[in-house]
């Protein structure tokens, strides 16, 4: 019996390092089905989305997901263009969706919006990023993204860096790497350091050091994952101006790291990794997000099939 039929994706806290691994090895088989075979696992199925915030890759990696394993999608990218316009709530946005959809997708501003969906919804509801809390399918992702790349998770050095205190991505990656036995160095500005309410749930399953010196841990490193500083999450845009560009991650810091040291990234970049960095063997954001497809292509398949596939 598969375990995740039927089941709504809120947290990477709800799953446990032999879950994670379960995801991966299917993962792993969508990678190696012919297009054919691959076509037949959500035929006919219907994945609707609804985006409150603005996305690219999320979206269109479900998008692009959902089509590759057969399926069709449809939804609201743009809330400007939906009845939330006039008024309508989401309890009945997500009513109506669930009617028109098998698995509903959604990304909102609100903290715990995923689960108020679920609560309305008859139908499975998939956390795209729920206001400062977590982005699930993005910590899955990065995780595969790292066993694929480095061959393993446990026993690497992970350096995080960047906006620790709004990104989301971020939770969700240090609750997925506290599955494994890692040893995590989070770097940032003073101002944007992991929020305090957080740290006590983390520490209690990841030993992690902060920093504000990119350069403190810079050659012990085998990842080292970069985020956007984001200006649209600044209540005061003053304090926004006073972190921009803290760190660039260039030609000349990536000497100085491992030679086989690899850099991912969430993306969208500004200006925090160098484009000259682009085309290095240590540069994997692009693959890292071709992987996003994968990784969901199998969520969907694992979700929408009672006995997997």
């Amino acid at each position: 019996m598969n375990e995740f039929y039927q089941k709504d994706i809120f947290s990477i806290k709800d799953y446990t390092k032999e879950q994670l691994e379960t995801i991966f090895t299917y993962t792993d088989k969508i990678m190696q089905l012919s297009l054919s075979e691959r076509r037949e696992i959500c035929k006919g199925k219907i994945l609707g989305y609804l985006f409150y915030e603005p996305s690219t890759r999320t979206r269109l990696s479900f998008e692009s997901a959902m089509a590759s394993i057969g399926g069709n999608s449809l939804g609201i990218s743009d809330i400007t263009s939906s009845s939330t316009q006039k008024g309508e709530s989401l309890a009945d946005t997500v009513r109506i969706m669930s009617i028109y959809s098998d698995v509903l997708v959604l990304r909102h501003p609100l903290d715990g919006s995923s689960r108020f969906a679920a609560e309305i919804s008859d139908k499975p509801v998939i956390n795209a990023g729920s206001g400062t809390e977590e982005h699930p399918t993005q910590a899955i992702q990065d995780l595969f993204t790292i066993k694929k790349e480095k061959k393993k998770i446990d026993g690497l050095k992970i350096g995080i860096v960047g906006d620790l205190k709004y990104g989301r991505t971020v939770y969700s990656l240090l609750h997925g790497l506290g599955n494994y036995d890692v040893d995590v160095n989070l770097i940032s500005p003073e101002s944007l350091r992991i929020r305090s309410d957080s740290t006590y749930e983390i520490k209690r399953k990841l030993d992690f050091t902060e920093t504000t010196d990119i350069e403190e841990h810079l050659d012990e490193l085998d990842v080292l994952y970069v985020t956007r500083i984001q200006k649209e999450r600044f209540p005061d845009e003053e304090e926004y101006l006073k972190v921009k560009g803290s760190y660039v991650v260039g030609l000349d810091m990536l000497k100085r790291m491992k030679d086989d040291a690899i850099i991912l990234h969430p993306l969208p970049r500004i200006d925090e990794i160098s484009a000259d960095v682009d085309k290095t063997k240590n540069a994997k954001y692009f693959e890292q997000a071709e992987y996003g497809k994968y990784t969901r292509s199998a969520l969907l398949g694992m979700i929408l099939n009672e006995n997997s596939f």
